[in-house]
């Protein structure tokens, strides 16, 4: 059976692993499963950052409270990211991500771009049916709806992010232009 843990006050729930030994399925293979079952709801993104709290008004505290450094570790982990590649995505100094880890804590802007980071990757994930190297290619690569930008860097911002969500949406449904 998991063990579930809180941080103070509640706000950030954690399933750590089985205690039987046998290790923890890792969050893209939980999103995975996911997209197979059908189930994918609106905040099953989360998982990419290793994070329990799928309801809405629990993920707003846990972003307000500052997400733990360890969602970085676990965005990068199941992306295949390099740490820089997510560090332009998220549009965090090194530096900063060095104070943030000592500190164990995101705060509350970087918690939301983290979020928002899991998200378009989720989205891209779907797209391609849980391919994570066909996800990353894909974002990574200028492309021509985005008038020959790159998902990743218009990704820096909540406009951008909104643009590449839409044109995966347009690509799920088969609108190509």
């Amino acid at each position: 059976m998991a063990k579930v843990k809180t941080t103070k006050g509640g706000r950030t729930l954690r399933v750590t692993a089985p205690a039987t030994g046998k290790p923890k399925t890792s969050g893209l293979e939980r999103f995975r499963q996911f997209l197979e079952a059908g189930s994918a709801g609106p905040n099953s993104h989360v998982v990419l950052l290793g994070l329990e709290a799928f309801d809405s008004r629990q993920l707003l505290q846990s972003v307000e409270h500052g997400l733990p450094y360890s969602a970085f570790e676990r965005l990068v982990a199941n992306t295949s990211l390099p740490s820089e590649a997510a560090l332009v995505l998220l549009n965090i100094p090194r530096r900063t991500l060095t104070r943030r880890k000592q500190e164990g804590r995101f705060h509350q802007d970087e918690s939301d771009r983290l979020l928002r980071a899991a998200r378009i990757f989720a989205r891209a994930l779907s797209l391609f049916e849980g391919d994570r190297d066909a996800a990353k290619h894909w974002l990574s690569e200028p492309q021509k709806a985005l008038g020959r930008e790159v998902p990743f860097v218009i990704a820096r911002t909540e406009v951008g992010a909104l643009e590449v969500e839409r044109l995966i949406g347009r690509l799920e449904h088969g609108v190509f232009t």
